[in-house]
């Protein structure tokens, strides 16, 4: 007879070999058995009865603003709630203020993060002109879960609009690196067709050619330099099919939004629904659930990117884009499995198997013995209605404010402790820097 930190017995466990019931043992933050427990002992025991168990869901695109932004986000609240979301990982973007562009603005967010992030964690580094011959050594860094580069939609020394920039970025580096993909040259061409006070008028100006556009050239400096992208938020049916050529350069990720709103977003919701790259019509939307169904897309990310209602609430186009999401990504994704759109087994491929295959994460992805203990535990059939008031995010607002749905997470496992369980904090901050088969370090 054995004995564990703690046992979940009695799940349905959601793994690479399917769906089946068992019973999971932890010991000192791994996971040390699966099978029927029941003869074993250890110190916490919880009856999963009724309950789905996922490998932990990793969510590889969030911006939690700090440093410089933290009175719309921080570190702390971001990462709450993201695990009362049943989130048990994020990369988080580089465009704080200061940008996180050097090893010293990096190992200051690992420092922030240690001891107050919820949920593990691995940052971004900004990709930019100036830093191009640091790169190498930036992305190695413990922690680091690659290079980042704004080919659009950003200011400063974030900004890469160009191709010769790009490619010095691909030229140097060695791991994959992840891109917001518009065309900068377009956009400026194109402002004068936002219309003051109409947020209609964001897709129209960030029109499906822009992203496009970029996306194309961004495959062939792919090619060219025989380097690995992963194409961020992809919003356009275009973009789906030309990738869906190119998937030996190019992995792609697409938002929960992006599958779940559309045109009529802007009625209800006006500047909230605002983001970049925009919410298009239900056309486009089709043609993005297409390569779910057809395995073009890779991974799915929150891009959770929080402003306070007053900044939100600007008129167009002073609005800033960007819409909270870590914490409603679990359950507006089960409730689209609830709706047959997707299986739960896509679901768990795009949100753990998917980022852990194509970022070369060590240890998780997977509930298997000697991954780490992450895990995400759903109630299939329980009804929720997602509110304002249930977001730990400080920014305090949702886009799905009022939306009834069918599938909730009421567990969040990190690194073998119960950081969430049944909506309440359970456990004090416990995550810890994600480690990357790229970046694994002597010891």
């Amino acid at each position: 007879m054995a004995h564990y930190d703690a046992i979940f017995k009695n799940g349905t466990i959601v793994n690479q070999d399917g769906i089946h019931p068992g019973d999971i043992g932890l010991r000192a933050g791994r996971i040390a058995a699966l099978g029927a427990l029941g003869a074993d002992s250890a110190d916490t025991v919880t009856d999963c009865t009724g309950l789905h168990i996922l490998p932990g869901v990793i969510d590889t695109q969030v911006h939690f603003r700090e440093p410089g932004l933290d009175h719309k986000e921080d570190l702390a609240t971001g990462s709450l709630s993201a695990v009362m979301g049943g989130v048990t990982g994020v990369f988080e973007m580089p465009n704080t203020n200061p940008l996180t562009i050097t090893r010293e603005t990096f190992e200051d967010k690992i420092a922030r993060a240690t001891g107050r992030m919820h949920c593990n964690f691995a940052f971004f580094i900004g990709g930019t002109h100036e830093n191009v011959a640091d790169l190498p050594e930036l992305e190695r860094l413990p922690g680091c879960a690659g290079v980042k580069v704004f080919m659009g939609s950003s200011t400063g020394s974030l900004l890469v609009a160009d191709d010769a920039g790009v490619g010095a970025i691909l030229k140097v580096i060695s791991r994959r690196a992840a891109f917001h993909s518009e065309d900068e040259f377009r956009l400026e061409e194109r402002k004068p067709l936002r219309i003051s006070g109409d947020p209609r008028s964001h897709p129209v100006w960030r029109d499906p050619e822009a992203a496009l556009r970029s996306t194309k050239r961004l495959v062939g400096l792919a090619r060219q330099y025989g380097k690995r992208i992963h194409v961020l938020h992809i919003s356009t049916a275009e973009e789906m099919l030309f990738l869906a050529d190119h998937k030996d350069v190019a992995t792609v990720e697409v938002t929960p939004h992006h599958l779940t709103l559309d045109e009529t977003a802007y009625e209800r919701l006006g500047t909230l629904a605002q983001m970049n790259p925009p919410v298009r019509d239900r056309a486009h939307r089709a043609g993005i659930w297409a390569g779910v169904d057809n395995g073009v897309v890779d991974v799915l990310g929150s891009d959770h990117a929080p402003h306070t209602l007053e900044e939100k609430q600007k008129p167009y186009p002073a609005s800033p884009s960007g819409m909270t999401g870590v914490q409603t990504l679990v359950p507006l994704m089960l409730d689209h499995v609830n709706a047959g759109k997707l299986s739960l087994e896509r679901f768990v491929d795009l949100s753990s198997h998917g980022p852990s295959r194509i970022y070369n994460i060590a240890r998780k992805g997977r509930i298997a013995v000697g991954y780490d203990a992450d895990l995400t535990i759903v109630d299939l059939k329980r009804r929720e209605t997602i509110t304002n008031a249930k977001v730990a995010s400080k920014a305090g607002w949702t886009p799905y404010d009022g939306l009834t749905v069918t599938g909730w997470p009421v567990g969040t496992v990190v690194n073998g402790a119960t950081v969430m369980w049944q909506g309440e904090l359970v456990t004090p901050a416990a995550g810890r820097a994600i480690e990357f088969l790229e970046t694994l370090q002597p010891r």
